[in-house]
Order: structure tokens, then C-alpha cells, then sequence
């Protein structure tokens, strides 16, 4: 299958080792990935904060430049719920390439039909299910149900999982106490977990509950599902 990696603004600005690690577990598993060049943003953030007019524009492009592929696939179910739920509502031509993209865990188990991707990931882990995913684009459980399939794993259960950590794009600068107090609760579910390892679908918010847990000396590191998917036993992540 011809595949484009939609790598999206965060992970393209910071966290590129999120892409490359898709590329990696996509090409192990038989498919021919490619990076349009042309891509940009998504148009998210422009819209959320009432910009509508200049999101037409970023639809537009993204429309072109994923139109070719059979499947357009991202590490970010944030970017693919705006993708998905809005493109089509702003450039109604935009319809037909929306339809075409998927989150990780969706194209891995609801298109190629697999769950174990021969990952190894020898480590304590919690999975934290972020809002987009679980709102948006109703994921479910396709994420655990990889990470359940992972080599040496050891996957624990994270308490009240489903809550918000409160980044939420401007709401974590525009409700700055609120969002942190939001926050401050999750990372204390987190280190209950006794977890060495947060794993969740979406950089933004491990961003976010990152630097709370960089902060309180947790000792928890944050890793995209991709990366762990594309972990083995001879090249570990």
C-alpha cells in the first residue's frame, strides 16, 4: 500500500524522532511510505481560535498534496480529528482526501487488520488516552490492544485515565491555573502507577504532563505509541 506520512506541526518542529519511528514500523511491515513534501499545517489552531478564513487556505493545501495516496496516516489524533471532522465542512472538495486519514492505531488495526507489529519494549508502562482520541475520533481501546501485543512489556492501568491532562492547545495558556491544576492531577495518577514510561498518541499532551513530570523529579519518561510499535529486541528505542 502506498502510504503518506502526515507528520504534523509538533512533531515535525519537535518531536521528528516520532515520524521517523512511524516510517520504521511501517516499511517492517511491508508498505511504501512517503513524505509530501508539500504538506503544512492542518489548520487546527487557526480554526479553534475563530481564524476560519485562514484555515480555508491550509485545507486547500493539504487537500492537494495527500490527494494521490491511498492512506494518510499520522502520529496525531488531534490533527487527524480536525482532518476528519472539519476539513470537509471548509472546502467541501476536501471531503474525498479526509476520508482517506487515519491515526496510528486505527490504520494499524482497522486497515492492515494487525496487532502485533513485533514490537519489544521492555518496560513499566501506563497509557494516557488523550481527548481528541477518545472524543473525536472514538479510538477505543485499538491503542492498548497494540500495546498489550508488545514484547517485555509490563502495561499497567492508568487511574481515571480518561480525564483531560489540560493542555487543550491556547486553553493551557489561556486558563493557564486552571490547566495546571488539571495537569497536577494527572501526574499524580501517573506516579501512582509506579510506571517508568507514559505512552499516549498525542506529543502535545505528553509535552504537557511531561514538563509537570520533568519538574516534580517523577523519573517518568513520555514516548509516542510509535516509537514503542517500532521498538525490537535488535533496535530498542
Amino acid at each position: 500500500m502506498k502510504i503518506a506520512l502526515f507528520v504534523t506541526c509538533v512533531n515535525d518542529t519537535m518531536y521528528p524522532g516520532t515520524g521517523k519511528a512511524m516510517v520504521r514500523l511501517l516499511r517492517r511491515l511491508g508498505h511504501e511510505v512517503d513524505f509530501p513534501m508539500a504538506q503544512t499545517c492542518c489548520g487546527q489552531m487557526h480554526l479553534n481560535t475563530g481564524y476560519r478564513d485562514q484555515a480555508v487556505p491550509l485545507v486547500k493545501g493539504f487537500a492537494e498534496a495527500f490527494a494521490s495516496y491511498e492512506a494518510v496516516v499520522t502520529p496525531s489524533a488531534s490533527c487527524a480529528a480536525m482532518v476528519r471532522d472539519s476539513h470537509a465542512r471548509l472546502v467541501p472538495e476536501a471531503a474525498e482526501t479526509a476520508a482517506k486519514v487515519y491515526e496510528l492505531s486505527e490504520f494499524l488495526i482497522d486497515v492492515l487488520g494487525v496487532t502485533d507489529v513485533g514490537a519489544h519494549y521492555p518496560h513499566r508502562v501506563t497509557y494516557h488516552p488523550t481527548c481528541h482520541s477518545l472524543r473525536m475520533l472514538r479510538v477505543g481501546d485499538r491503542p492498548l490492544r497494540l500495546l498489550r501485543e508488545v514484547g517485555g512489556i509490563d502495561l499497567v492501568e492508568l487511574p481515571e485515565a480518561n480525564e483531560c491532562c489540560g493542555f487543550g492547545g491556547t486553553f493551557a495558556l489561556k486558563n493557564a491555573p486552571v490547566s495546571a491544576a488539571m495537569c497536577a492531577d494527572k501526574v499524580a495518577n501517573v506516579r501512582s502507577t509506579g510506571a517508568s514510561t507514559l505512552c499516549s498518541a498525542d506529543n502535545s499532551c505528553l509535552m504537557h504532563i511531561g514538563g509537570a513530570l520533568t519538574r516534580a523529579g517523577a523519573g517518568v519518561r513520555t514516548v509516542h505509541l510509535a516509537e514503542i510499535l517500532a521498538a525490537t529486541e535488535e533496535d530498542p528505542a
